[in-house]
């Protein structure tokens, strides 16, 4: 108990020292990085959620398609096509994001211009989450009951018609929660990207809450996050609802 009560006494005390305590107190909605840079970040980040999210799917969706249809127990089997298209996807989710995103530079900076910022982090963002995506994908259409598939089979229809109008509609409530998991995912790794210059709460809390030891910063933005998390999360589970036809 000794040891206890002087750790709990000095987190104590550090909380203190973050409670305004007089109109001239610059902590918390005083502080320039509050009042000036944290609506713009907080923009920053949605932007590079949004965008990023937009883009994986976009580019995830059909990726994640096509290792359904050409595995084993796909419409149109192509071992040959299954096997690069796993093996791209198994070697980009294999990097860690800080990683791929330092490795990715070069080419960020010849489709943006620049390395910084949130439009350039989308870039790295989209290509080391693409795979991720067509992962979820896959294990969402693979999910679906095989007997509906043969039973649309059975009335004449078309692989295409198979594809869309049965394995995605049926997969749609998870594909919603696939999507809502990317989102989410994207949020952490917009954050990480703060620390290669890409903007938004992360690069905020690095440069304050970090390097300047402003914890009154690190916890607003940190709230942030969670609050997005929250709400992107909600409205996931609402969407998922609401396509969800069984």
């Amino acid at each position: 108990m000794s040891l206890t009560l002087p750790s709990l006494a000095s987190a104590a005390n550090q909380l203190a020292l973050l409670v305004p305590t007089g109109k001239n107190d610059p902590k918390w909605l005083d502080n320039p990085a509050l009042t000036k840079e944290f609506i713009p970040a907080t923009l920053d980040t949605l932007a590079m959620m949004f965008f990023a999210t937009v883009f994986t799917v976009l580019i995830g969706l059909p990726l994640g398609l096509l290792l359904v249809q050409t595995g084993k127990s796909g419409l149109t089997p192509n071992r040959s096509v299954y096997q690069f298209a796993s093996a791209v996807v198994n070697v980009v989710r294999s990097f860690p994001f800080l990683i791929g995103a330092i490795v990715l530079l070069p080419l960020t900076r010849l489709i943006v211009g620049t390395t910084l910022g949130w439009q350039a982090t989308v870039v790295p963002l989209v290509i080391l989450s693409v795979p991720f995506f067509a992962r979820l994908v896959e294990s969402n259409i693979l999910a679906v009951d095989a007997g509906k598939i043969e039973a649309a089979q059975m009335m004449g229809a078309s692989n295409r018609q198979i594809r869309w109008g049965v394995q995605v509609r049926e997969a749609a409530p998870a594909l919603v929660q696939s999507i809502t998991t990317l989102a989410i995912t994207l949020i952490g790794y917009s954050a990480i990207a703060g620390a290669l210059g890409g903007g938004g709460l992360g690069q905020m809390a690095m440069n304050y809450g970090y390097n300047r030891f402003q914890d009154d910063v690190m916890i607003v933005t940190v709230l942030a996050i969670i609050v997005i998390v929250q709400i992107v999360q909600m409205f996931g589970d609402m969407i998922s609802r609401l396509v969800d036809h069984r």
